[in-house]
């Protein structure tokens, strides 16, 4: 009998056009491109072009397993910060080493999704791709700690603005 506990997933498509670097800031202003296999037909991708935004999921691929930290440590080692447990964080430090990204769709081209506001690399492999229903999203006020908004204030801007 299969364990429910475990499963197997094969990549949808791939980054191959966009950051080519992992990097903590300065995540915007660049235009990306996830190629969906060859293996779908052109008809899967049919609508979604009339949406703003995607749900992707992707994997760390350039992170080690052993990278993975299962304890409570500060958010990018600084003091200043609260420790924090391995499911506060957001990196590739996660036991699965899997990301979800909402990146802006600026097009569709073929089997090419063109899109801004990516963090994924050249590269990585992507799991799931859906459009992003704001029905879908969070209800309720949404509110996080102090250092999420201090940490994260220059993840979206473009980094041919880097100082």
């Amino acid at each position: 009998m299969p364990d429910p506990t475990r499963i197997e997933i094969t990549a949808v498509a791939q980054v191959v056009a966009g950051h080519t670097e992992p990097g903590d800031d300065f995540q915007g202003g660049v235009e990306s491109t996830i190629r969906m296999n060859e293996s779908f037909q052109l008809d899967t991708l049919a609508g979604l072009g009339e949406f703003s935004h995607l749900e992707v999921l992707w994997h760390f691929h350039q992170a080690s397993p052993t990278d993975v930290a299962l304890h409570a440590r500060s958010p990018r080692n600084n003091p200043d910060w609260p420790a924090t447990g391995t499911f506060t964080h957001r990196n590739h430090r996660r036991p699965n080493q899997l990301a979800v990204s909402h990146p802006r769709l600026v097009r569709v081209d073929g089997r090419d999704l063109h899109v801004t506001d990516f963090d994924a690399v050249v590269g990585t492999p992507i799991f799931d791709v859906s459009p992003y229903f704001p029905v879908m999203g969070p209800r309720g006020e949404v509110h996080v700690p102090k250092w999420v908004n201090e940490m994260l204030g220059r993840y979206w801007d473009n980094p041919h603005e880097k100082p």
